[in-house]
């Protein structure tokens, strides 16, 4: 009985990956690198996981490196999967940078950025 209890929590914690997994982007408005044309009115980001809304940002920058979102962006009431921020619009043709930062749910933090282009 004693050999049991061990492989049960080996296996118990290789079927369980996900709960100690950190998130990351899993689909964003606009898309990485996209061309958009007219200017968006929110930049959206999708994660893998759930984040927390008091650590998580979302900042939009342009070129020059100045910030052209407003605010630090929220997490969504309704999806804690998307993390969202309003742009001014509209935003004049240029390349802009989506970063991000969030802390999921199991306490890792993970961050990046991604380009977009207003055409």
């Amino acid at each position: 009985m004693r050999k049991t209890i061990p492989v049960v929590l080996l296996l118990a914690l290789a079927c369980a990956p996900s709960v100690w997994a950190h998130a990351f982007p899993d689909n964003s408005s606009p898309h990485v690198g996209a061309s958009v044309s007219p200017s968006p009115k929110l930049v959206q980001v999708w994660f893998d996981g759930e984040i927390e809304p008091v650590f998580s940002t979302l900042i939009v920058k342009n070129a020059a490196g100045d910030q052209v979102s407003q605010g630090k962006g929220a997490v969504s009431s309704s999806d804690n999967t998307l993390l969202q921020t309003a742009l001014p619009t509209p935003l004049p043709p240029g390349q802009y940078w989506v970063y991000w930062s969030v802390i999921a749910r199991d306490g890792h933090h993970t961050a990046g950025r991604f380009p977009f282009t207003v055409s």
